[in-house]
């Protein structure tokens, strides 16, 4: 059932309407439900933070904001965990690693890993990751530019904190080095002297 164009090419019936060649390329396939469940058991959300099940434990839980690689293998190594990959793990291991992300000091891994130790307000020692972390860091900052001390100047000016020099860096715009001016004009005395 194909139409006879002129140029004596056939052509299937729904081509007049056929979509143009970057949107038949691009085009995406349907998806059936398996491969949609699938991919979705392949995340696992753990302490805010959206993890990929394949990846091994260690380096799974180093995408939570606060856990670095010396608290993610204490972790891992406290728990008896072993190089397993994540999406390997049961409910009761799930919930105990999760503990063991928000109190690592619960699981026996020393304080001087800890991320706030002695604390500016309260003198605690505490372990903060995700959102809470993100917001102690605000606070403190904003406490730094209350106090106006010079820290907290520096914040507020947007200029380096930690005495790096200037001059040629940290610049929004502008070029380095010195701006060239306008040209002299040749002085009129010699040109009067020439006269004589």
């Amino acid at each position: 059932m194909s139409k006879e164009v002129k140029d004596d090419k056939p052509v299937a019936e729904g081509a007049e309407k056929a979509k143009p060649k970057f949107a038949q390329k691009h085009a995406k396939a349907p998806e059936d439900k398996k491969a949609v469940l699938a991919r979705a058991k392949q995340i696992v959300r753990l302490a805010e933070t959206n993890m990929d099940a394949g990846k091994k434990i260690r380096q799974a839980i180093r995408s939570v904001d606060g856990i670095g690689f010396m608290t993610a293998n204490a972790i891992v190594n406290m728990l008896n965990l072993g190089e397993r990959r994540l999406n390997e793990l049961n409910e009761t291991e799930m919930k105990a690693l999760e503990e063991a992300i928000y109190d690592p000091a619960k699981v026996g891994i020393p304080t001087w890993m800890l991320n706030r130790r002695l604390e500016w307000e309260s003198g605690q020692t505490r372990h903060l990751v995700a959102s809470k972390l993100d917001f102690a860091e605000r606070v403190d900052i904003n406490r730094l530019k209350k106090q106006k001390v010079y820290r907290g100047v520096r914040h507020s000016l947007g200029q380096p904190v930690r005495g790096q020099r200037t001059r040629s860096s940290f610049r929004s715009k502008g070029s380095v080095g010195v701006k060239r001016g306008e040209a002299k004009k040749p002085a009129a005395a010699p040109a009067a002297e020439a006269k004589k």
